[in-house]
């Protein structure tokens, strides 16, 4: 989606607060003891109580409201019978439509007790994900993204998940453009023009480089066996910037 009108950057806004509200709400409800289909459900009314659609399940016939994977699982969990456990590492990924409008967010959270590696990844998780957010601006390189994380990886000891990659969004949950690298590919040669919508998603890690599948159709498992942490926005491209639109409020 390029956003070319006010009307709709102010649908898209509109999307971002939800979801973004949606895994706030989400993160503040996980306890231990809780499944992971029961956090689901909670996301499930707080969207369609807003007036929006699960992306996932719109798009692609996904059994679940949201993505929620634990632990080894670090993309497309299928939220269900699976406890959430102290000392988890629990990613929530939160997408969904209202008014033909798509806006995706999601995060990592640790559930206390939380070793101090993990706090640490988790806070670095979150600071890939702003620095690869300061090199969104209209006219820029597409490429610079992923250097930029791929540097504060590699400075800060972590490795990235080079298979499960950013992507345009808006008009459908994934669109052009397509495959946007969190880490440094020398291939890429495209321009973020004014207006672009796209996601910035790095996948964090202690040691994996891949995600591979699990035992569903769905599941993504970190290979090798790795905490991993993910943190996303909804940016659109500006001459000043990033806006991001999934920011809670």
């Amino acid at each position: 989606m390029t956003v070319t009108e006010d009307s709709e950057l102010i649908l898209l806004q509109e999307i971002g607060r939800i979801v973004a509200n949606t895994l706030e709400a989400m993160s503040a409800a996980i306890e231990p003891g809780m499944t992971t289909g029961e956090l689901d459900r909670i996301g499930r009314r707080i969207l369609e109580a807003a007036g929006a659609r699960p992306g996932p399940e719109l798009c692609y016939d996904f059994p679940g409201a949201t993505c929620i994977s634990v632990n080894e699982e670090i993309a497309h969990g299928i939220p269900g019978a699976r406890k959430i456990m102290a000392g988890d590492l629990v990613n929530i990924d939160v997408s969904a439509e209202k008014n033909g409008v798509f806006a995706d967010t999601g995060a990592s959270f640790a559930v206390a007790p939380v070793a101090r590696n993990i706090e640490r990844l988790c806070r670095d998780g979150r600071r890939a994900m702003w620095t690869g957010i300061r090199q969104v601006g209209a006219d820029r390189p597409l490429g610079g993204v992923g250097v930029a994380i791929g540097e504060f990886a590699r400075r800060h000891r972590y490795t990235l998940v080079r298979n499960l990659a950013s992507h345009g969004v808006g008009r459908s949950l994934h669109e052009e453009p397509k495959e946007i690298a969190t880490w440094p590919d020398r291939s890429e040669r495209r321009t973020i023009h004014e207006g672009l919508v796209f996601t910035i998603e790095p996948f964090l890690s202690l040691g994996a480089e891949h995600a591979e599948s699990g035992d569903d159709a769905w599941t993504l498992l970190s290979e090798p066996r790795a905490p991993t942490v993910q943190y996303e926005h909804t940016v659109v491209a500006t001459r000043q910037g990033a806006l991001v639109v999934t920011l809670p409020g």
